[in-house]
């Protein structure tokens, strides 16, 4: 008779073969059947023979490498709390979350995929934390989004409609919102307090809520730097990217562009297989706006696309199939 042991590893391997699986499946139909890859490579193609092109490429590769370092560090640091893993187990927590995230909405199997790498610690408490930390990302998506938001409204919104007042009444409601979400963060304690009011069945869920108490103001700030640093990694990217692809827009104007795509990425529900098409719309439409504005002989479609799905691809489809070689390491179940 098959003991509960065996039963586990057998479940577990299921488990583990169908997330690989499933992933590079979605990997596989983003590359290969979806429309506008022959286009993609062929720009791709033209600019290779560009003397700076290679050059480029591995700077974004090497800034690739560094955003998944200061997110596996800034991981290592939040879960401290509860497990002390080392540097490498934090890295094949982070890059199987990315390949369990690949196929999930808005890439919420990356929590499942960290927390499973613990050992003794309690999953539940690790979802939270993991969470913290995507908190304090969003946080300066939306600070930097909402800056942006009102240089785009001061530029691009017609004059015939623009005014002092509607800027001022911008620049008042996004310091509002910048304000009221800092302040939220730094009390994230009042997470505690609201789950300690849970009534009824819900009671038994209150021991999770005193996480939330434990990080200091500098243990949060130091978390906001680590999610600021990544920010600007994967915007320079961006902005090399479109750059090498001859989508060339001047700094300024790509980062305001470029923080209103990521924040209207992160208000929209996508899965990573349809994030990048939106991705390419989003970008086309709000980095197209420059080009109609101040040189339309220069505007790029194809260039400004290609930059986006090639950061999808270094950004998420390589760190995924990475991830696919860690995912055995995951544990689903573990012993008391």
């Amino acid at each position: 008779m098959i003991n509960k042991t065996k039963i586990n590893k057998i479940y577990g391997f299921i488990i583990k073969t169908t997330i690989i699986v499933v992933a590079f499946w979605f990997i596989y139909r983003r590359l290969f059947v979806k429309d506008n890859l022959d286009e993609t490579l062929r720009s791709f193609e033209d600019n290779f023979r560009e003397p700076h092109f290679i050059k480029v490429m591995l700077i974004v590769a090497l800034l690739m490498i560094l955003n998944w370092v200061i997110e596996t560090f800034k991981w290592k640091f939040l879960i401290r709390k509860i497990e002390n893993v080392n540097f490498f187990k934090a890295l094949v927590a982070v890059l199987s979350g990315i390949t369990v995230s690949i196929f999930t909405p808005n890439r919420i199997g990356e929590y499942a995929g960290r927390v499973f790498i613990l050992d003794k610690a309690d999953r539940w408490e690790g979802v939270l934390i993991t969470m913290l930390g995507s908190m304090s990302q969003l946080l300066v998506t939306i600070v930097a989004g909402s800056i942006g938001f009102v240089f785009f409204t001061y530029e691009y919104i017609d004059l015939s409609i623009k005014s002092e007042y509607l800027i001022y009444g911008l620049v008042l409601i996004c310091a509002i919102l910048i304000f009221t979400l800092i302040l939220l963060f730094y009390n994230v304690s009042f997470l505690t307090r609201a789950i300690n009011k849970l009534p009824g069945k819900l009671k038994k869920l209150r021991h999770y809520g005193k996480i939330f108490s434990d990080y200091r103001k500098w243990e949060l700030s130091l978390v906001i730097l680590l999610s600021l640093t990544r920010y600007l990694v994967f915007m320079t990217q961006f902005f090399l990217l479109l750059n090498v692809f001859e989508a060339t827009i001047p700094y300024g104007e790509a980062i305001m562009m470029i923080s209103l795509i990521y924040l209207v990425m992160a208000a929209i529900p996508t899965i990573a297989l349809t994030e990048l098409g939106i991705r390419g719309s989003v970008a086309l439409y709000f980095i197209g706006l420059y080009f109609e504005s101040h040189n339309p002989s220069a505007q790029n479609d194809l260039g400004i696309f290609t930059a986006s799905s090639v950061l999808w691809l270094i950004n998420l489809a390589i760190p995924a199939i990475l991830g696919a070689i860690f995912v055995f390491k995951l544990k689903f179940f573990r012993k008391n």
